[in-house]
């Protein structure tokens, strides 16, 4: 026991714990966005319980993984149409790539829920509705999809069981805290919506990166190239800040336009 107390360890684990928060803010975009599908007094729960499942499930994905880490490497079939399209899929590359298409999919659809304007009148019964426990599913199964990049990321800073297991922990108690702010936030502002949605898009074109890449997955001739982090991170830096500046634009020319206003009446008014 002694031996886990080593400044090695700690050192470790405070890595981890940013790095699982970092990899974790679109897993929790996804939580605040998809349980708003619940029911409206189920959706407390539905995120309270999914990120509970998913954090229990997580250690078991690690334990899984770090026991059968020369199973998950293992290709499990490959296609060889050469000239056309090649690759060799493993297990984790399988689950990047279903992962990345279902989010994409997840994303592109919401957003054409929200610019479906003919059903403006009836946007609640317009979305369609999930029960909690399905809801709960999707969350928890989207949370160990995000799992494994998380977990093979920081398998490359550590394999002590333990180290990982409580940065798992922490991030999971960490998202239990924010999912609520988070949710209420984008049903206050639901223009920040399109936002989430928009970087759950990208997310879905990372692990489609990731997973094509780890694959080596080419498509006549051209291999797939995965986006770098910092690629990443600048994007969505830009369309935060790009949706900041447009808001505040937005303001300003609904706040000049009501002086405009105020000034055309006025004339008749002192008349």
């Amino acid at each position: 026991m002694m031996d886990l107390l080593t400044f090695e360890n700690f050192t470790s684990l405070g890595v981890l714990i940013f790095l699982q928060a970092v990899l974790g803010f679109d897993n929790l975009l996804y939580v605040s966005i998809e349980s708003q599908r619940a029911p409206a007094e189920s959706q407390a729960k539905v995120r309270r319980w999914g990120i509970l499942i998913a954090i229990g499930l997580r250690i078991v994905l690690l334990f899984l993984i770090m026991s059968l880490l020369d199973i998950f490497e293992k290709p499990f079939f490959s296609l060889d149409w050469t000239g056309v399209i090649e690759g060799e899929f493993t297990f984790s590359t399988i689950v990047f790539l279903l992962g990345g298409g279902f989010l994409m999919y997840t994303a592109v659809r919401e957003i054409s829920h929200l610019l479906a304007i003919e059903h403006l009148q009836e946007e609640q019964s317009a979305r369609p509705a999930k029960s909690t426990s399905a809801v709960i599913g999707m969350i928890v199964l989207m949370n160990l999809i995000f799992s494994f990049d998380s977990i093979l990321s920081a398998l490359a800073i550590t394999k002590v069981f333990a180290v990982l297991a409580v940065a798992i922990i922490v991030s999971g108690v960490m998202m239990l805290v924010l999912a609520d702010t988070v949710s209420a936030f984008i049903e206050r502002n639901r223009k920040y919506e399109v936002l989430g949605l928009f970087i759950l898009l990208i997310v879905g074109i990372v692990l489609l990166g990731e997973g094509g890449h780890e694959a080596h997955l080419a498509f006549f001739g051209h291999g797939v190239e995965p986006m770098a982090k910092s690629t990443f991170y600048f994007a969505i830096a830009v369309l935060v800040l790009v949706d900041v500046i447009q808001s505040r634009y937005q303001n300003k020319l609904t706040l000049q336009r009501a002086h405009e206003q105020r000034s055309a009446r006025a004339p008749f008014v002192a008349s």
